[in-house]
């Protein structure tokens, strides 16, 4: 440029000649630029790691085991067509059904009771805390919960010991006949092979029990002397102490058995019953005359309640999804517990204002706020319930495992776990993988509504 001329150089017109958009477009494609040289690593690891192991198993679900071959869609024919796949697809059903929904319940639960306790967050330690163990210990610690034996399984000594008050156990359990041709066996109770007739008298012992085992009110045994219209006798421990004694006849040392029923049967119906005193008689009175049959009921010989078989082919799908929602329900209140926290509380007060109940605000206000909340946690959780593989491998024994199957179970027993068959292992990851793409969608579709 020439001093006091006002004229503009070379490089100062041909910057002014360049275009404002041009010059945006260039700065916008460096900021492009740099930002795919720092995504890059990402980029490459989700290819590696996400990517290419998606579309290599959508490959190999088109081969043959051993992966020579192509075999089209026969490895998905087998799949649909094979028992235990339909199983684990029923049992897959049974999960999302179940699992998400009832964990997500006992999360809203105990989110509200953990704003109403005083030791809030004791509270939330103790429920959250099983998300800190793995599934594999899970496994193991419910298969030691779930024991048959109450003496060792927690599950069933809980059961046992409320049923137990329910639904007593009798006070001779054990007892057999002294004299088998007399008695026998009737379910959990004992029946007399003769007849008898009004004015017979019928003398029932029983053995293997401890005298030491007898109720304390029970007496020297004696037999009652019915009269003409009744049938008497006496149930006693058939055992002297002290040795000696002849087997049938009631001897001065041995003691009567109280609290037996003593039922008397005509024609398969009941006619008449008594209960035996402390010195084990009874007599049943007012019967007409004709033949009838003795009966011990089974209610002072049944055994205890011994639980449930918690790991048997009925049970063992609900005593796993048990497991589950132990682990998972802390999730469920921790999620919807934050919730919780963002309502405000000036809608919760102009409810009670208006003379709403606490179960009306709950179910007519908290409940409806929290609902995207309890969305989101019902599908996450759902995603999971689809993929679980730990505790149904780990929780039912071996006999049952078939019975509670699931999709990525029978995905890793058919390729790793014995069947070495991996194309067929990679149909059903894709079948998985297809039952998990609606959920993912949903969640994400949600997380962008509820976005900036």
């Amino acid at each position: 440029m020439t001093e006091g001329t006002g004229t503009t150089g070379p490089s100062t017109a041909a910057s002014l000649a360049v275009p404002p958009a041009a010059g945006r477009r260039r700065w916008l494609n460096r900021r492009h630029r740099v930002a795919v040289l720092f995504l890059l690593p990402a980029l490459v690891l989700l290819g590696a790691l996400v990517v290419y192991p998606i579309l290599y198993t959508v490959v190999r679900s088109l081969q043959d085991r051993a992966g020579d071959d192509w075999v089209g869609l026969d490895n998905y024919r087998s799949a649909f067509t094979s028992d235990r796949t339909r199983i684990a697809i029923k049992n897959n059903m049974i999960w999302v059904a179940v699992a998400p929904t009832v964990a997500t319940i006992l999360g809203l639960v105990f989110a509200v009771l953990a704003e109403r306790v005083r030791w809030q967050t004791a509270f939330k330690v103790a429920v959250f805390m099983p998300m800190a163990i793995s599934f594999l210990a899970a496994g193991v610690i419910f298969r030691l919960v779930y024991q048959t034996e109450p003496e060792l399984g927690l599950a069933n000594a809980v059961v046992t010991g409320v049923g137990g008050l329910f639904d007593p156990s009798g006070d001779y359990v054990g007892a057999r006949p002294a004299d088998e041709e007399l008695l026998v066996p009737d379910g959990d109770g004992f029946r007399a092979v003769p007849d008898f007739e009004p004015g017979d008298t019928a003398a029932l012992g029983l053995l293997a029990l401890r005298p030491d085992d007898l109720p304390e009110s029970a007496g020297p045994a004696r037999a009652a002397g019915p009269g003409q219209d009744a049938i008497g006798g006496v149930v006693w421990l058939d055992f002297t102490p002290g040795g000696g004694g002849e087997r049938g006849v009631v001897d001065g040392e041995e003691r009567g058995l109280p609290g037996v029923r003593v039922e008397v049967l005509r024609d398969g119906s009941v006619a008449g019953g008594a209960t035996t005193g402390d010195d084990g008689s009874w007599a049943v009175v007012g019967l007409d005359p004709g033949t009838y049959q003795l009966r011990l009921a089974p209610s002072s010989f049944s055994e205890p309640f011994q639980g449930f078989n918690w790991l048997g082919r009925s049970l063992v799908t609900a005593a796993t999804i048990g497991a589950f929602l132990w682990i998972w329900a802390g999730f469920a209140m921790i999620v919807i517990g934050a919730g919780l926290a963002a309502i405000p509380r000036d809608v919760l007060e102009a409810a009670r204002v208006d003379g709403a109940g606490e179960w009306q605000v709950f179910r007519r206000v908290t409940v409806p706020l929290l609902m995207p909340v309890l969305l989101v946690v019902a599908v996450t959780l759902a995603i999971n319930v689809l993929k679980i593989f730990d505790l149904v491998f780990i929780i039912p024994p071996g006999d049952v495992q078939d019975d509670a199957n699931v999709i990525a179970l029978e995905m890793w027993r058919v390729s790793f776990g014995g069947g070495n068959d991996q194309g067929l292992g990679s149909a059903l990851s894709v079948l998985l993988f297809i039952l998990v793409l609606p959920a993912m969608a949903f969640n994400i579709k949600r997380f962008r509504s509820e976005g900036p």
